[in-house]
């Protein structure tokens, strides 16, 4: 049996941190003689960071991370999945949503041959419009990914760590942890996990920050928008030409020439609106180039506590 380290993202959980700690240690020791927990405290203005520090006081397989500010879930796993020291790394939110019981599955199914394993929830319970924003970021990294695993996508996932070689030196604000992943392997698997309800509490993901995930998704792993800004290019050039060769068929067999004003704003419209859409694309790739230039880290620890302090 390999050695576990599960990586949990904190953010304003202490409602539900005590439950996570005894229903995850007691699963753990069934699995593991040799684990370690990181809680990654993502700057949520609670008590979860004292809790977190409670557990390492007590139990040495407990190690915190205290995050200087609020950096996003997956700038706050990338820097747990990088202070792992185990065979290999569990990710799972903090709510509980996320069955602590059904690490086994992933476990075995990673036991196969396989070196990233996702738990796909049953039935999701996120709320309407959450499931279709969730939807829609699977669709993206699916696109970004070019894996037919993305649809099930999930942040309850299980991998060998030494994957994590493969984004050692990545240092970007903008951080996709499955897009990353896949620079290292192409060997993903899925087993269907129990979901559970949230039991307190409301989802730090609105529907505004999963479009504006899937956007930075997009645009910082990979060219499609550039090629569909291509596309356009090239159907409006065409379509240019259609509409040039209707202006001279009616010159010079009907002798009469097309209606001015209205017929000539239209055109102006329609193109300037593609090259303004193509433009605002290459903008959002400059300004994460530019981003990149400034070498801004993903995350700053502030605090440690556990094994990683000594």
């Amino acid at each position: 049996m390999p050695t576990l380290s599960v990586v949990i993202p904190v953010y304003r959980a202490e409602s539900c941190l005590q439950e996570l700690y005894d229903r995850l240690v007691a699963t753990l020791e069934s699995e593991s003689p040799d684990f370690e927990i990181l809680f990654v405290e993502d700057c949520g203005a609670d008590k979860s960071w004292e809790l977190i520090k409670g557990f390492a006081a007590i139990d040495a397989r407990i190690r915190g991370l205290h995050m200087s500010r609020n950096y996003g879930q997956h700038s706050a796993l990338l820097c747990g999945i990088r202070a792992a020291t185990k065979e290999v790394v569990i990710t799972m939110d903090d709510d509980l949503q996320h069955p602590p019981e059904e690490i086994p599955k992933l476990l075995a199914a990673l036991a196969e041959g396989c070196e990233m394993v996702y738990g796909t929830p049953e039935r999701e319970r996120h709320g309407l419009l959450r499931d279709m924003a969730s939807r829609i970021t699977k669709y993206t990294l699916q696109s970004v990914m070019d894996a037919e695993t993305a649809h099930k996508v999930s942040a309850f996932r299980a991998f060998r760590t030494e994957l994590r070689e493969a984004f050692r030196e990545f240092r970007s604000p903008t951080v996709n942890l499955d897009v990353l992943l896949t620079w290292a392997t192409t060997r993903f698997a899925s087993v269907t996990v129990r979901h559970d309800d949230r039991q307190s509490g409301a989802s730090g993901y609105t529907l505004r920050k999963l479009v504006n995930h899937a956007v930075n998704m997009t645009t910082g792993f990979s060219t499609l928008p550039l090629q569909f800004a291509s596309i356009a290019g090239f159907v409006f050039a065409f379509f240019g030409l259609v509409i040039l060769s209707y202006v001279l068929i009616r010159y010079f067999f009907y002798e009469s020439s097309v209606p001015g004003f209205p017929f000539l704003a239209s055109i102006i419209a329609i193109f300037s609106g593609v090259q303004l859409f193509a433009l605002g694309i290459i903008g959002e790739y400059l300004a994460r180039m530019h981003f990149r230039t400034m070498e801004r880290p993903p995350y700053v620890v502030r605090e440690q506590v556990g094994k990683c302090d000594d």
